[in-house]
Parts: structure tokens; C-alpha cells; sequence
């Protein structure tokens, strides 16, 4: 299909289109729009469009119409692996001869849209965690849907010694970021928790060098939180980071740890620990729990920095409210340090 280049149609006059429920196929009767750092999500009744921001990030490239279809395309295959009824097309806003847009029309594509199933907003496992009606059914279900997912994983064929570099950089990378001023974030904490985790690194070495001889380090997920639950009719897990390989290449029992904290930051220890041991006893895994604190710390550190870098969003108002939840991440991290074993 023909492409037109960003600049011929403006983003503005692309959102207001796609608010309007005449811009949807059969009969619309409201459309909700949320816009996220990244896009923005139409709710057109049961069904979500989503559409990528134009933007250029050091780790994103969104500038272009092409490089929005691509990414696209790659969201689609990759979440399908979790949640294939809910992925259901890559669609495009096109252009007609009569100048007006037309979703999925015949005139060339001027941008390209993710098309899901809308998911129950009641059945999300954070809103069932705060509500304290987590079906522990669909949890069975859900480890049995993740053990096998990581089971059939493509496995990441990099040596020992290259996975223990990979995540010593990380490591430090995480705090460097954390640890520059523009934050105002405490840096001696930052400093501790990187040296406790450089020094598990050093003096655990042969443990993460095991998990590369046993294949455990796979293309997963990347995002694995509870907001990206869904648990019923049947469970389903979506937004995995479609935009970055690298960030999916991970120990399978790491993208676990990450959903585990953040059930437990949410107020439920119970289900955090139920999580894990079920878990590791589907998938026949038996990382000793110091793996377990290390990968805790090392995700608790990822999300205090991609809360710190809310800070100096334009569009954020309530800086105070991220800079208390990046503090509050690098409590769990530091005491996920400190049980290091």
C-alpha cells in the first residue's frame, strides 16, 4: 500500500478523526481516548485501536509512517504469543480522493493503527489486587500459560560470560542514570544498592553462568506487571516491549521476578509468593532464592528510572507523584540488595 510522508497530515487532525465514533466500522456508540507517553488508545466499545506518537527517543524511532507500520506489525506477532484473541490486525488510516481520512479506507496509508480486543477493565489482575478479588483459578491458568510460553521461548544463544557482562552493564547503566542530578534522587542509596548488586555479581557469577548452560535465558516478555494482566474469560497478557529485542532477551525466572514485585509493591505479598512457587513449580525451574532478590533489585531499579524520567515529561502534572514512586522502588530494591545471598 502507498504511504504518504508525516508531514502532509497532521497528528492533531489524525486524533480528532479517530475520536469521532463515525470513524469506526458498524455502529459506534462512544469512543474513549487515552493517551499514554507513547501513543494514544481509542476505545471504540469493544474494540481499542492504537495509535504510535511520531516521535524520535534514543531507544525509539515512531518519526516516520513506515517505521510506525513495522513497529506495529512487530506489536501484533509478538503479543499474539500471549494473547493472540486480543491482537486482531494492523489497520490503516488512509487518505481518500476526496481528502478526507477513512480507517482502513482505499486512498494511501498517512499512518497505521493496532487493532485488540478491548479487554474487561474489572478483570485486570492490578484492579483485582486492590480489590482483593484475585480468582486464584485463573492464576493457576496464567502460570500454566507462562511456564509453557517460556518453555517454547526461542532460547538466547549467548555465552555465560556474555550474559554476566550484559548484566553488569545494565547494572550500572541503571544507576548512572538514577544517580544524575536532574533527578534530585538520593545518590548515596543508589550507590549502595549498585555496589551490592555489582558485588553479587562477582561472588555469584557461576550461578548466573548455570542459567545460560541451562537455556533459561529466552526472548520473553520484558514488561511483565500486573496491569498487563488479564485474567478473564481466560488469562491473557499484553504490551510486551515490541520496540526493543534487547530488553526481551532475559531470564525467564527475571520477567517472572518483575511481575512478582510489583504484586507484592500493590499489597499482596500472598499471591506474590503463591506467583513464584507455583510458577517455578510448572516451569521445573529451581533458581536459589539470592538469583531470585538479585533479578527483584535489578527490575525495582529499571522502574525507579523510567519513573525518574517522568520527571522531566511536559506532559506530566504530578511530578510529585513520580518522584515519590521512583523513592518507593528504590526501597524495594535496596531491601532486595540487602537479602542477597
Amino acid at each position: 500500500m502507498q504511504e504518504r510522508a508525516d508531514e502532509d497530515i497532521g497528528i492533531a487532525r489524525k486524533v480528532a478523526f479517530l475520536s469521532r465514533p463515525a470513524a469506526y466500522p458498524g455502529q459506534v456508540d462512544a469512543v474513549r481516548v487515552i493517551e499514554t507517553h507513547m501513543s494514544w488508545v481509542f476505545l471504540a466499545d469493544g474494540m481499542a485501536y492504537k495509535l504510535k506518537k511520531p516521535v524520535r527517543l534514543p531507544y525509539r524511532d515512531f518519526s516516520s509512517v513506515d517505521a510506525r507500520r513495522i513497529n506495529s506489525e512487530d506489536e501484533l506477532r509478538l503479543n499474539r504469543r500471549l494473547a493472540h484473541d486480543i491482537y486482531l490486525d494492523v489497520v490503516p488510516l488512509t487518505e481518500e480522493v476526496d481528502g478526507k481520512l477513512a480507517l482502513d479506507g482505499a486512498g494511501p496509508a498517512v499512518d497505521w493503527l493496532v487493532k485488540m480486543r478491548r479487554l474487561p477493565e474489572a478483570a485486570m489482575l492490578d484492579r483485582l489486587i486492590v480489590e482483593h478479588v484475585v480468582p486464584m483459578t485463573a492464576i493457576d491458568e496464567l502460570v500454566v500459560r507462562l511456564a509453557r510460553f517460556y518453555r517454547e521461548a526461542p532460547v538466547v544463544e549467548w555465552s555465560p560470560e556474555e550474559y554476566l557482562c550484559r548484566l553488569a552493564d545494565h547494572v550500572r547503566a541503571d544507576a548512572a542514570e538514577l544517580m544524575d542530578g536532574r533527578y534530585g534522587l538520593p545518590v548515596d542509596r543508589v550507590r549502595a544498592i549498585l555496589a551490592a548488586q555489582t558485588a553479587f555479581l562477582d561472588r555469584a557469577a557461576d550461578r548466573f553462568e548455570q542459567r545460560v548452560r541451562e537455556r533459561r535465558i529466552v526472548e520473553g516478555h520484558g514488561d511483565l506487571r500486573p496491569e498487563h494482566v488479564c485474567l478473564v474469560p481466560e488469562p491473557a497478557v499484553i504490551d510486551c516491549l515490541e520496540f526493543n529485542r534487547e530488553l526481551r532477551l532475559l531470564d525467564a525466572v527475571e520477567d517472572v521476578s518483575f511481575l512478582v514485585l510489583e504484586c507484592e509493591r500493590l499489597g499482596d505479598a500472598k499471591l506474590a509468593t503463591y506467583l513464584l512457587d507455583t510458577f517455578l513449580a510448572a516451569s521445573g525451574d529451581s533458581p536459589d532464592i539470592g538469583l531470585v532478590n538479585f533479578y527483584r533489585s535489578r527490575r525495582a531499579m529499571v522502574r525507579a528510572k523510567t519513573a525518574a524520567w517522568r520527571l522531566h515529561d511536559a506532559e506530566v502534572a504530578d511530578r510529585g507523584k513520580w518522584f515519590a514512586r521512583a523513592l518507593s522502588y528504590l526501597d524495594i530494591a535496596q531491601d532486595c540488595a540487602a537479602a542477597l545471598a
